[in-house]
């Protein structure tokens, strides 16, 4: 009889260690907010980031401009997509802006033109190495860096400007 205790008891001590080990990382964390954590929505602007999420395991991430979104297809095509096409094919259903503590959409000066003047341009895509996060970076910054993961993406995003990131769901026009 003591066995199923013992386990019960492993089981416990196991849910409150993950639990402790997620509460620190996330207090060292430069997202005060993920994706799906707010509801507060924001108006998206020109040059702003934005991101979705792909089967609830990977975020895409792109750029705002003129009511379209300029990202790197898995193709290698840069292009720009409306709202509705940059959410086709993907799990999910909102679009979210990197925002500052205020909710207003973090926004580099010439973002938005760096990010125009590569639509129609092919880049040799590569999940990894050279992803929409390396594309909307580059975007941000000016600077071609690596970038192969959502994480990576946000620490890069919150040293380029200086501060912790929230991710709001859009409002539309």
């Amino acid at each position: 009889m003591p066995l199923p205790l013992i386990w019960l008891g492993a089981g416990l001590a196991s849910a409150y260690a993950g639990g402790a080990l997620a509460k620190n990382a996330r207090s060292h964390s430069v997202v005060d907010n993920y994706p799906g954590e707010s509801q507060h929505r924001v108006t998206p602007v020109d040059g702003c980031v934005v991101c979705c999420g792909i089967y609830g395991v990977f975020e895409h991430t792109g750029i705002w401009c003129d009511d379209h979104i300029i990202e790197l297809h898995g193709n290698g095509l840069v292009k720009a997509v409306g709202p509705t096409r940059f959410l086709h094919q993907r799990s999910g259903s909102e679009i979210y802006v990197a925002c500052d503590d205020n909710y207003m959409p973090l926004v580099a000066p010439e973002c938005d033109t760096r990010a125009v003047n590569q639509v129609f341009q092919y880049i040799e895509y590569d999940p990894i190495s050279n992803n929409c996060h390396r594309f909307s970076l580059r975007s941000v910054t000016g600077v071609d860096q690596e970038c192969v993961s959502f994480y990576e993406f946000n620490q890069k995003l919150s040293k380029h400007f200086k501060q912790n990131i929230r991710w709001q769901p859009i409002q539309l026009r």
